[in-house]
């Protein structure tokens, strides 16, 4: 029998907590300083026609890759997977530094993604073993703490890395964090021998299966030179293997993914939301930088600083929604989440040209008061409800609903701004009576540099603002759209508090004989 926590002193529990904090730190500040210096990247490398390729490749890698570092945790040990996770994060980021084109840059976010599909799991599977439920809880105050911080800090980081180095100082930077991280996991975390016997082992064909699967479903939302029979086929091939994918994890000795989990409505609900949230999230994150530094005229600075409210109030909305749970309703908590995220996404459909940015972090606030109010309780909620013996099973799966839902999101997302964006400039290059400008002058790409867009002709450079502006018009109309069916998913809850479900769901992992 395993012991039910990790035996570590004190000082080594701590250190293993700092150890999770720097790593969740990491993970945080990632997303928006890539986020914030994106605008500077495409100017500088082209390429703003796969603008979401380079988030999409890191989600993807990250999302595929978060249930089988969840099952070899549980197999061979958190620790040593920890660690790889870091090291390939650390590789990728490097890599991303010394990028010469778009096309390199999208290859290497991918490897940094296979790393941090490890980090922000593990991390927190790691609080879980060496904690019980009463300390997790506070903790969990801790780690939201740890995430606001890094939130709040990336976006002005990447724009101060970008505006007065360069933007391959935003992927550098990672390095002394993640060997912080690595060191002190490495040094203080101990583990208890595992029993293996009893494991069929690692699901590799399911995982396989998984990532084929998820492949062909983002080509097929994304690849916009697939039409007609060749985009059926790409979802129809998703959807076939999605299906053996379920087939194979209900016959698995020891599944990658324990369907039985799915009976527990908590887990269920939260797995569907988190989706839902992910794809609407990822959306505002990836693409409000570039309303703000593109329309509005702002430089890598202003454009990340737009995201500090979003993640401000998303902390603060996660640690007010995980003390409600103990004494709130799970649905009622989840529910005004969807109602905070929905308004959001309404003031998002109304921005336009004339807009301005107090208007816009305003929009930003509302939103990550959303996400805070869900995503934190569902967890929390989802690790009081499950077996123990699934924890790590558990809090895996639903971080990768969420990661899952980001990167079909942003591929969606970026689909629809791609073709909403070429109709717009057709009608533009019609309407220009210039005969001398260079096809980047007539590319919303000009907006993004200074110099070339001070040379721009008034009237061209309303036009291409404008261009710009409706195509991003239908990216947060469709993320509008989204978060109403991420409303109507918290239905799903069942009524009551979260430790009224703990004993009531059967079995995690049944088997049909």
């Amino acid at each position: 029998m395993e012991p039910r926590f990790f035996d570590l002193t004190s000082h080594e529990r701590r250190t293993v907590t700092a150890g999770v904090m720097v790593g969740i730190f990491l993970g945080a500040m990632e997303s928006t300083v890539v986020a914030t210096a994106m605008p500077t990247i495409v100017a500088r490398l082209g390429g703003l026609e796969v603008y979401s390729w380079v988030f999409s490749s890191y989600l993807l890698a990250s999302t595929v890759t978060v249930p089988l570092w969840g099952k070899l945790s549980d197999l061979y040990g958190r620790r040593p997977f920890y660690l790889a996770g870091i090291a390939l994060f650390l590789l990728g980021s490097v890599a991303c530094g010394f990028s010469r084109t778009m096309t390199q840059l999208i290859f290497f976010r991918g490897l940094q993604g296979l790393g941090a599909g490890a980090v922000l799991p593990l991390g927190l599977t790691i609080v879980g073993d060496i904690y019980p439920l009463e300390a997790r809880a506070r903790i969990q105050g801790l780690l939201s703490g740890v995430w606001g911080v890094a939130s709040i800090a990336g976006p002005f980081l990447g724009g101060f890395l970008t505006d007065h180095l360069s933007w391959r100082w935003v992927f550098f930077v990672n390095v002394p964090v993640g060997l912080v991280a690595f060191f002190m996991i490495g040094r203080f975390l101990r583990e208890p021998q595992r029993e293996r016997a009893r494991s069929g082992g690692v699901d590799f064909l399911g995982g396989l299966v998984l990532i084929v699967a998820l492949v062909l479903l983002l080509l097929s939302v994304m690849g916009d030179g697939w039409h007609g029979q060749g985009r059926f086929g790409l979802l129809a091939g998703a959807i076939v293997g999605l299906l053996v994918f379920g087939l194979i994890q209900w016959h698995a000795k020891d599944p990658m993914i324990p369907l039985g989990l799915f009976r527990n409505r908590i887990f269920l609900a939260s797995f569907v939301t988190g989706f839902l949230a992910g794809m609407a999230m990822f959306g505002a994150i990836s693409f409000i930088p570039l309303f703000v530094q593109a329309i509005l005229g702002t430089d890598a600075t202003a454009a990340g600083s737009v995201l500090t409210p979003f993640m401000m109030a998303w902390v603060l909305c996660s640690i007010v929604g995980a003390r409600l749970l103990l004494h709130q309703k799970v649905r009622a908590i989840v529910l005004a989440g969807g109602v905070a995220l929905s308004v959001g996404f309404l003031l998002f459909t109304r921005l336009g040209i004339a807009s301005t940015r107090p208007e816009v972090m305003v929009a930003m606030t509302v939103g990550g008061a959303g996400m805070g109010l869900m995503m934190a309780p569902l967890l929390i909620a989802v690790q009081h409800t499950v077996p123990r013996s699934q924890l790590g099973v558990a809090t895996s799966v639903t971080i990768f609903s969420r990661t899952m839902g980001g990167a079909i999101g942003v591929a969606l997302l970026g689909a629809v701004m791609v073709r909403i964006l070429r109709v717009e400039i057709l009608s533009l290059v019609g309407r220009t009576a210039e005969g001398n400008l260079s096809a980047f002058m007539l590319s919303p790409e000009a907006l993004l540099q200074p110099a070339v867009r001070a040379g721009l002709p008034p009237p061209l450079l309303v036009g291409l603002q404008g261009a710009l502006a409706q195509a991003l018009h239908g990216v947060f109309l469709v993320g509008f759209g989204i978060a109403l069916l991420t409303l109507i998913s918290t239905f799903l809850l069942p009524e009551g508090l979260a430790r009224d479900h703990a004993l009531s769901e059967g079995p995690a992992n049944p088997k049909r004989r």
